[in-house]
């Protein structure tokens, strides 16, 4: 009967470190380790000073962002009704069709830090459909969980706050 009381307790003490285990794991998982990878657009809107709002890219945009281990980031957002050229040639646009296309999507990529204490990501841009913004930026993040991430940008050209929503991609 010991033997079995001696194995009865060892398995429960293994189940208990096991679960000892996986919450100091959680716990010591960092904002940043949760902030790389993938992310899929859900909403992106401007607030304005008045407190209205406007959805930049459409009640179904389209984009992703992906934050890399290493520091780097990529961005993309768009209307999900972006206008194909009739030309069938990107060069070969019409001024309508390339004004719909510029004021419709944008993408930029560089390098990116995250205070964690501050909830802040700073992007430093070196490439971008729209060449004038650049430079060092700040993103707020509002949440950030396992499945979606938050942020505002205080700072737009417009002067208007951009709230933007993501859901984890991978």
């Amino acid at each position: 009967m010991n033997r079995l009381t001696d194995r009865a307790v060892t398995a429960i003490s293994l189940v208990i470190l096991g679960f000892v285990l996986l919450a100091n794991d959680a716990v010591a998982q960092s904002a940043k380790s949760q902030l790389v990878g993938a992310w899929t657009l859900v909403a992106a809107e401007n607030v304005r000073a008045n407190g209205s709002k406007a959805e930049v890219f459409g009640s179904n945009p389209k984009g992703t962002i992906i934050f890399s281990s290493d520091g780097h980031f990529a961005l993309v957002q768009m209307r999900a009704d972006l206008p194909k050229l009739a030309s069938n040639s990107r060069d070969r646009g019409t001024p309508e069709e390339n004004k719909a296309l510029v004021q419709g999507s944008i993408a930029y990529f560089g390098t990116y830090s995250f205070n964690e204490s501050d909830k802040v990501i700073t992007v430093r841009l070196e490439g971008s459909t729209y060449p004038n913004v650049g430079g060092e930026q700040k993103r707020i993040v509002t949440s950030l969980t396992a499945n979606e991430l938050k942020f505002t940008n205080p700072q737009t050209p417009s002067g208007d706050t951009l709230e933007v929503v993501w859901k984890r991609a991978i």
